[in-house]
């Protein structure tokens, strides 16, 4: 199922040890065999992951999410298999060559407009009718190396694109994309006389365009492409495709609002930035944050705009149990002027030396305050309390109440006796989702499947004794783990995982059935049990379809026929 021999993926994997790579996305604590940490892949907040070495796997006892040090890069990363498997290669230091990594795409259609549109705006800048533009350009100290590095385009003023449009691609796929509009006169440009910024999914492919007004003044000063079935703005990051690898490095991110401060921190060599593009964090970008870095680093604009911006977003992390740190910019400044202004130097010290969180918010919390009026005291006091009640950290609150204890001549009780002892997320949290119910006949059918994964003597019950298993999902995954120990002669769990990696229904079953069986080791009478359930289901089934049959018939010769076939069936049961 995949390009790599199976030989070769076993080298990779054994190349590493799993505990050691996972604990570098995720804090990991031993426990007996194995480690444990809070899941990722789920709202987790007791440690709900275990991690193997011995069998190098991981697996949830929460939300059943399992697979090999492969399976948990994909879905930590967010890449592909094969983008995994060159990742662990080079961290075990094993050689491969995995060819071109395709990405697959849905709304084809509308990423190969994009595709388009993005060539044609880039050419338009490097015409004559693109002059004015690009010295505009230069003036704001973006050069030509930043230009192709960020595919920075122009949109002409005249309808050229929608003509190229209409022509190549279905025309209401062009109305979808969100650059071309229809009206009385026919199909026109939506995006003309910008300088146009792509706008990137997470893995690099554009998908939008920020167009930006340079040769008049216009109170739109930018245009976003609406959002289509390709672009959601609240389940993006702008540059998260460049800076995810550099900030998984330096274990390190940094946050800011608008793509024009990544662009310039970028062009002086601070690469592991990214943008939420001037709106709200959203719980699936928050999510995505957390796994880029350990440590986040806010900065967003100098402004009043900006201070508040950052306490939205600080929230929405410390609901996934993130602690941000901030950089707080001088003179109302944004990033993009800051670094103008005061150069990288300075920037850079800005990140070396960021604010705690509870101290940004002691002075947020505090500004508009007449701090030596009861009212205002009391309304500061208790703002603090909240905000202390969503962080967890004993020694960081410990420090914020002796620092707000001392600064208003209070005793440090007056705070602690309103603090909660256990504080809970500031917002309810999505629990994994409860498995549905299962009858016992499923339950067997699961079990079964589940202990075939961990041996081969099961492997050899099954193929003896089982002739069908009722439901598909179990069936075919039985059927490829025969499959597999017949053409391979062994069971391995994580051989047989990333054997079919690539197959998402087989691998929704494996995290189907380790959620459901939590226990390694069986004994034979349980083998037997499933077995002799499954039969009896397979056995109630064909009795059935005899009865069914039976009904339709008007010969009493062959109505006897199978009712001796069905009371032989009972005495089987």
């Amino acid at each position: 199922m995949n390009t790599l021999s199976q030989e070769k993926i076993n080298e990779i994997r054994n190349g590493v040890n799993i505990v050691d790579v996972i604990s570098s996305y995720i804090p990991l604590t031993p426990k007996g065999k194995n480690y444990f940490g809070v899941c990722p892949f789920h709202d987790d907040t007791n440690p709900s992951l275990s991690v193997s070495a011995s069998k190098q796997i991981y697996k949830c006892f929460s939300c059943g999410a399992t697979g090999t040090v492969f399976k948990f890069i994909m879905d930590y990363e967010n890449i592909s298999f094969k983008e995994a498997v060159k990742k662990v290669a080079d961290l075990g230091g094993v050689q491969v060559n995995i060819g071109k990594i395709e990405k697959k795409q849905t709304h084809q259609e509308l990423h190969q407009i994009y595709d388009l549109a993005l060539k044609f705006y880039i050419n338009n800048l490097n015409t004559a009718a693109g002059k004015e533009a690009r010295e505009y350009l230069h003036k704001r100290n973006i050069n030509e190396q930043t230009i192709k590095e960020f595919q920075i385009g122009l949109s002409l003023k005249h309808d050229t694109l929608s003509k190229i449009m209409t022509q190549k691609f279905k025309r209401e796929d062009v109305l979808k994309s969100g650059l071309v509009g229809l009206n009385d006169n026919g199909y026109y440009d939506l995006f003309y006389e910008r300088i146009m910024f792509p706008l990137y999914d997470l893995d690099g492919s554009p998908v939008a365009f920020s167009g930006r007004i340079y040769n008049k003044e216009d109170n739109a000063k930018y245009f976003n492409t609406r959002e289509t079935e390709i672009f959601k703005k609240g389940e993006l990051i702008y540059n998260y495709h460049r800076a995810r690898d550099i900030a998984r490095r330096k274990n390190q991110v940094i946050v800011m609002e608008g793509f024009m401060d990544v662009i310039r921190a970028y062009t002086v060599g601070i690469e592991n930035v990214i943008a939420m593009m001037g709106t709200a964090v959203t719980d699936v970008q928050a999510s995505l944050i957390k796994r880029m870095a350990k440590e986040i680093i806010l900065c967003f604009d100098g402004d009043e705009a900006g201070a508040k911006a950052t306490m939205a977003c600080s929230n929405e992390l410390l609901k996934i149990g993130v602690t941000p740190k901030v950089i707080r910019l001088e003179d109302n400044l944004d990033p993009d002027e800051y670094i103008q202004k005061y150069g990288k130097e300075a920037f850079q010290r800005k990140i070396d030396n960021p604010i705690s969180l509870m101290d940004f918010k002691i002075t947020y919390l505090k500004s508009g305050k007449d701090l030596t009026t009861s009212t205002d005291q009391a309304k500061y006091i208790s703002e603090i309390i909240s905000e202390l009640n969503k962080i967890d950290d004993d020694i960081l609150k410990e420090l914020t109440i002796k620092k707000i204890a001392t600064e208003l001549n209070i005793d440090e009780s007056l705070i602690k006796k309103h603090l909660v002892q256990n504080p809970k997320p500031i917002m309810p949290i999505k629990k994994a989702k409860k498995s549905p119910v299962m009858d016992k006949y499923e339950k067997a059918e699961s079990a079964l499947v589940y202990y075939m994964l961990k041996s081969p003597e099961v492997i050899t019950m099954y193929n003896n004794r089982v002739t069908y298993i009722p439901e598909k999902e179990y069936r075919s995954l039985a059927r490829e783990i025969s499959a597999f120990y017949k053409n391979f002669g062994f069971i391995d769990e994580a051989d047989f995982i990333d054997y079919v990696e690539c197959d998402p229904d087989l691998m929704a079953t494996i995290s189907k059935i380790n959620k459901t069986n939590t226990k390694d080791t069986y004994t034979l009478e349980e083998i037997e049990d499933y077995i002799n359930v499954i039969k009896a289901y397979n056995v109630q089934e064909e009795i059935k379809r005899l009865t069914d049959k039976m009904k339709n018939l008007t010969d009493p010769l062959d109505k006897a026929k199978i009712a001796e076939e069905i009371v032989g069936l009972k005495k089987g049961v």
